[in-house]
């Protein structure tokens, strides 16, 4: 297939802001692909491989100016000054491609998305001295060869910011339209959607959904595949929970740490985190109690990674053992000075066996049989199963005294749900007033903060796609040296310059990627952001980079906050 059809449909796909239009656009489409272009899928979302590869594209902003500036002729200084006015480099290199004055490392043909792929696959691969260079090469012998239309999301797809407002939503949908006729879509699309579930590998789903339903329903949970995880809900207070989750609840600890699947089969150990990302080379120590507590030929383990200080023993706030989720380098060091604990609280697969529809309370017995405790290295999630409000306000009270965040409260009947939030699992916090949101700007720093960004504006999500509205400026909660622990302004700077997409100034307009979770005394309603609203007094408390855009705070939420204040 030429990359000029994907570069033709991403333009038709972005034309449109309607569902049900980008749906059938992408039928028609996925009618045409054949088998052996099924790679094409991965593109469809920006990715070069399923969730879960660990290997990225990874391209930063300034390796993309360049090369639209090695293959168009035009110097690096232009490709910035259009890109202040812009805001687009997707749209910069189609305009400059349309007047480009030389075609050096040109390939020899059209594109196809073979030879993209090819090349784009090889970026992650390539490390240490004269790397820069290397990647330069491989980005600009496609842009050489490039239509301008081409051009423009060959480096949409570089940078990760597609731009055509498709999720896996929309590509299930477009597969149900597809290959099923009218009667069956319905239920193909549950079938399309549970397989994806299982898998999270859209060119398989691609080629199971064009050989029917009974090829769907025939996929099993595989460890060498990650799943979304089951998502919670707010629990309003104890009673609510009790409603929601019927007479009879288990109640676990809510653990102060980051999620993450163990998949294992015989003495192979994948982790996952709640983004799918591939961290099992960062936690080394993990992988070993796996293997040595875990009883099982197979499994797949919903769990919760939680920090304790090396001396006291005394367990350690997310903020302080959340570098460890990025960490590639010192492993060994980084293992003694944040030494972690594993807290099981679920398990979707046994021996090859898909326990996914299987009630909760039956999973959590399960998983207690198989584990063999060893504190400070593994254990099951403290529970509590009760019908009585009074035992749950008394667990909720402990969790809090041993410095976790609150409860998890759970239907026993429930099966597994990946990726959803469908009231099977409630989370019960103390009153903190926190948000998660997402950095979409910053300001250079003067004095002693010259050389980092020194303060940074949060957005939440809007009611549109792909929309981030702003609620706030912070400054405070950044420590002023990352060896202080915690978030620092020489950390957050490092993290932010290759996502800068317009600057003026003083001020940066930053690609949202960075999320921050950030506590507050007041909502108040303010013209002075896009969300009508701003936050009072905020402060960072830490970063996560465990989780995904889709689950910071939205606008909802902020309203729902805000009314909760009292204000009219």
């Amino acid at each position: 297939m030429l990359y000029q059809e994907l570069a033709e449909l991403y333009k038709q796909l972005e034309c449109t802001t309607k569902r049900l239009e980008k749906a059938e656009i992408l039928s028609k489409f996925l009618k045409k692909l054949s088998d052996e272009d099924k790679d094409v899928m991965y593109l469809l979302i920006g990715k070069i491989y399923p969730e879960g590869n660990e290997k990225e594209i990874g391209i930063s902003t300034q390796i993309a100016i360049k090369a639209i500036s090695k293959s168009t002729g035009a110097t690096e200084s232009k490709v910035l000054e259009m890109w202040k006015k812009i805001g687009d480099l997707g749209k910069i290199a189609e305009e400059l491609s349309k007047q480009k004055k030389q075609t050096t490392l040109k390939f020899v043909g059209k594109l196809t998305i073979q030879k993209v792929l090819e090349n784009l696959r090889k970026l992650p691969e390539l490390e240490g001295k004269g790397t820069v260079s290397l990647k330069l090469l491989l980005i600009t012998e496609l842009l050489s060869s490039a239509s301008p239309l081409e051009a423009k999301y060959l480096i949409r797809t570089l940078i990760g910011d597609l731009r055509i407002g498709i999720k896996s939503s929309t590509i299930r949908e477009a597969l149900a339209s597809a290959f099923f006729s009218e009667d069956e879509r319905k239920q193909a699309s549950e079938k399309i959607q549970n397989a994806y579930d299982k898998l999270s590998d859209l060119a398989v789903i691609f080629e199971l959904s064009k050989k029917g339903i009974r090829q769907l329903e025939k996929v099993s949970l595989k460890t060498d595949k990650p799943i979304k995880v089951m998502l919670a809900q707010k629990a309003l207070s104890i009673e609510d929970g009790f409603e929601k989750c019927g007479e009879y609840l288990a109640a676990e600890y809510k653990y102060d740490g980051f999620r993450m699947l163990i998949n294992k089969k015989n003495d192979a150990v994948t982790l996952y985190t709640r983004r799918l990302e591939n961290v099992t080379k960062q936690f080394p120590d993990i992988v070993e109690v796996i293997k040595k507590n875990i009883k099982a030929k197979s499994c797949i383990i919903d769990s919760e990674i939680i920090g304790y200080n090396p001396k006291t023993k005394e367990y350690m706030p997310f903020q302080a053992i959340s570098q460890r989720i990025k960490r590639k380098y010192e492993i060994d060091r980084i293992i003694k000075e944040l030494p972690v604990e594993i807290k099981a609280f679920d398990i979707v697969l046994y021996n090859d066996e898909d326990l996914i529809n299987s009630p909760f309370e039956k999973r959590s017995k399960l998983l207690k049989k198989i584990i063999k405790s060893e504190k400070y290295k593994i254990t099951t999630s403290n529970q509590l199963i009760t019908n009585k409000v009074s035992e749950v306000r008394e667990f909720y009270k402990k969790a809090i005294k041993n410095n976790q965040e609150g409860l998890i409260l759970k239907n026993l009947k429930a099966p597994y749900k990946p990726g959803s939030r469908v009231g099977y699992m409630l989370k019960l916090k103390e009153e903190l007033r926190d948000f998660d949101l997402v950095i979409t700007g910053a300001e250079h720093g003067t004095g002693k903060r010259a050389g980092w960004f020194s303060s940074f504006i949060l957005s939440c999500k809007g009611n549109k796609k792909d929309e981030y509205l702003e609620i706030g400026k912070v400054g405070t909660g950044i420590k002023e040296k990352k060896e202080s622990g915690g978030v620092s302004f020489e950390e957050l700077t490092k993290q932010l310059k290759p996502l800068i997409i317009e600057e003026k100034e003083k001020n940066v307009q930053v690609k949202p990627e960075i999320i921050v979770s950030v506590t507050y005394q007041e909502i108040q309603k303010s013209t002075n952001y896009s969300s009508g609203y701003a936050l009072r007094f905020p402060r960072v408390n830490v970063l996560r980079p465990d989780k995904p855009l889709s689950e910071i705070s939205d606008l909802n939420e902020i309203e729902r906050e805000y009314k909760k204040q009292g204000k009219k």
